[in-house]
């Protein structure tokens, strides 16, 4: 009997996903995640949007070039990548680096305006990294990594948002890029701050 109702729940949300309807939407996120696990994720978001807060108080944003854009959210999950957790390539970006949410968060853009390991800040967001690129990411529009679906639709959802090019970047992005940039010495005090 739980194995059909197992199978009914699945197909249901199976049949929503190719009928249009995001079973996101409707509390689905296609892992059962623990309580615990969701409030740390809600607390990790809280903390990052802190830290964008702290981070835009402290710099003088109008120094550098700033462009609009439609940003919406991505996670590395099917619903986003066509990826699940079983795929080789789950979780790791058009530039090899693995999918990461931190003061340096990966995001994905169009390679023509943005190129790979180009930094842009995102103003209720924080440091976006180019790592990625998207078949939907084309022009102005870029795509933020969270950790969960309802990460996506709690703290972003779609924006058009005016960000800044802090640098631009040379169409590459390593691991230990994004660490250094994750690590250095500076970004530790918007850290403690939180």
């Amino acid at each position: 009997m739980t194995i059909l109702l197992l199978v009914a729940v699945y197909s249901s949300f199976s049949l929503l996903h190719l009928s249009g309807v995001i079973a996101e939407k409707i509390g689905y996120s296609g892992t059962l995640r623990s309580s615990h696990t969701k409030i740390n994720n809600h607390n990790n978001e809280i903390r990052f949007k802190q830290i964008a807060r702290n981070i835009e108080n402290e710099t003088n944003l109008r120094e550098y070039p700033s462009f609009s854009v439609t940003a919406t959210g991505y996670t590395a999950g099917v619903e986003s990548t066509g990826k699940r957790p079983t795929d080789k390539s789950y979780g790791i970006t058009y530039s090899g680096v693995k999918v990461k949410r931190d003061i340096y968060s990966t995001i994905a853009a169009d390679l023509k305006i943005f190129p790979l390991g180009t930094i842009l800040f995102i103003p209720g967001y924080g440091y976006g990294v180019v790592s990625d690129k998207g078949s939907a990411i084309k022009g102005h529009h870029i795509d933020l990594y969270y950790n969960t679906v309802s990460d996506v639709y709690e703290h972003w959802g779609k924006k058009t948002a005016l960000v800044y090019l802090i640098k631009k970047g040379n169409g590459t992005l390593s691991e230990s890029d994004l660490k250094i940039l994750n690590e250095h010495q500076s970004m530790q005090v918007f850290r403690q701050q939180n």
